[in-house]
């Protein structure tokens, strides 16, 4: 799968994390100062939804239990979360958000 367009980038706002459809998946955009990260949606600890968690000092804050994850490369960072996510490449061409879910991020 090549990459694919997931929105405008305009629906992301700078300091959010939102879910957003991206082939048959859906994953979790973030928006930290104008760059764009895509990591899974489901945190690993217990497939709770990322996108619809809290960006606090640049983390993925799962809004079930409070596990953290970096939204660059998917670590976890805090328990009760011990394994990180999937975190893609995304590219932003105009106004459009792109990811790749073949292509890791780093």
């Amino acid at each position: 799968m090549a990459k694919q367009r997931v929105c405008a980038k305009t629906l992301v706002s700078d300091g959010e994390v939102r879910v957003v459809p991206c082939g048959d998946r859906v994953i979790a955009l973030c928006n930290i100062d104008g760059e764009f990260y895509a990591i899974d949606d489901l945190c690993s600890h217990d497939d709770g939804p990322l996108g619809e968690g809290t960006l606090q000092g640049g983390r993925v804050i799962c809004p079930r239990h409070g596990a953290a994850f970096d939204p660059k490369t998917g670590a976890a960072l805090t328990l009760p979360a011990v394994r990180g996510v999937g975190a893609y490449k995304v590219t932003v061409e105009g106004p459009d958000v792109y990811v790749d879910l073949e292509e890791a991020a780093g």
